[in-house]
């Protein structure tokens, strides 16, 4: 490498890449399983692996740098940039290293910092469901709520005591997970480091994925209009319904479905049509309102479920767009020119050191059955791991 990497970067590296590949390993588990909540338990379980790893490696400024690059590991797929799971883990990562840095690393600090991060999770995904369906998700939401309540007799109840029994119920998980974190932390104090000889993986230096394909014409011309593009039409799909709109948004998705296609794969998976299909229907069952009389059943309600269907699709294709135009070399190298080169540089060290990683972690099953073990593991690790990234880095 041209330039050495600080420790710390080398130590967000471990942090960030262990990070990212129990988030592929469960994030892939739960998906199977179709787990709700399962944001949730991925974000409990990377602010576990903070505050336990942070207890071992108190470098400040170690979170931030942890969740930038579990995030960028986590966004390789275009559609995932801005709205995926990006967003998510740098809140929680934020949250986290704000609140150490100002109120010190002790439980304290986590007790009221795990809370808010772990409820941020939920806050990212009402955001992102906002951006993709727009305010009448909240409308069919509502409507759905009032006719669950009417059929089983609660109309008198407070709606409010839903959301303060969420709150409480994240306020409790957020306790739980920093309790958890800290316990972690000390018993893996006790557990001696593995033997270096008992691993025989190497890191190779393999190809970024934000590596800028040879084969693709990039233009910052059309990354500036991408980014001048989303916000217009996320407002005029918003506030404005005449003959013109439509066509005009769909002459966007017709070029950028030409010139991107092979890179929207969100569009190969039948889960995604599938979810638009149920909510036209439930749509059509309830954005009118319980309360009015004749048919249940409106074609005025199918129609507002196509077109948050159109606006979903637009959000998926523009910011694939978007995420395809970043990977730009024009952009890699301002980046560069403005102090982003070892972000460059640790990325690649992360992702070379991937599949070993992956070989060296316990199954999703495992890791959730017996979590002690598998995280004090992680843990016990850890120094290997950076040991190895050293080497790479002196080379």
């Amino acid at each position: 490498m041209e330039n050495k990497v600080d420790d710390i970067w080398l130590k967000a590296a471990v942090l960030g890449g262990l990070w990212a590949t129990i988030e592929i390993i469960l994030g892939s588990f739960f998906h199977n399983l179709r787990i709700p909540f399962s944001g949730t338990l991925l974000a409990m379980n990377g602010i576990i692996l903070m505050i336990a790893f942070y207890q071992r490696w108190t470098e400040k400024g170690l979170i931030w740098r942890a969740g930038l690059i579990c995030a960028l590991m986590k966004s390789i797929s275009p559609s995932a940039v801005i709205l995926g799971p990006m967003v998510g883990i740098m809140t929680e990562a934020l949250i986290l290293s704000l609140l150490v840095y100002l109120l010190g690393n002790r439980l304290l600090t986590y007790l009221i910092a795990a809370p808010l991060a772990v409820f941020s999770a939920l806050i990212h995904k009402i955001i992102s469901v906002l951006i993709l369906y727009g305010y009448n998700i909240v409308k069919l939401y509502k409507n759905i709520y009032l006719f669950a309540v009417k059929q089983l007799h609660w109309e008198n109840d407070d709606p409010w005591l839903v959301i303060y029994a969420l709150m409480l119920a994240y306020l409790i998980l957020g306790i739980f997970t920093a309790v958890f974190a800290w316990y972690i932390a000390r018993k893996a104090k006790d557990q001696p480091a593995p033997e270096i000889s008992s691993h025989k993986h190497e890191i190779h230096i393999r190809k970024n994925p934000f590596e800028a394909q040879s084969n693709f014409s990039y233009s910052v011309i059309l990354l500036i209009l991408h980014l001048l593009i989303i916000p217009t039409a996320l407002f005029v799909l918003n506030f404005f319904h005449s003959f013109w709109t439509y066509p005009a948004v769909s002459v966007y998705l017709l070029f950028s479905f030409r010139r991107y296609g092979h890179f929207l794969r969100r569009f190969q998976k039948l889960s995604f049509w599938w979810q638009l299909f149920v909510l036209t229907i439930l749509a059509g069952f309830f954005i009118s309102g319980i309360q009015k009389q004749g048919d249940f059943f409106t074609w005025e309600g199918i129609l507002t479920g196509l077109e948050m269907n159109f606006r979903a699709i637009f959000v998926v294709v523009a910011f694939s767009s978007l995420g395809v135009e970043l990977k730009n070399q024009t952009i890699k190298d301002y980046l560069f020119r403005k102090g982003f080169r070892v972000v460059y540089q640790v990325l690649e060290l992360s992702f070379a050191a991937l599949p070993m990683i992956l070989q060296s972690m316990p199954s999703a099953k495992t890791f959730l059955r017996h979590p002690v073990k598998s995280l004090t593991g992680l843990l016990a690790h850890a120094d290997y791991w950076l040991g190895e990234f050293e080497k790479s880095n002196l080379k």
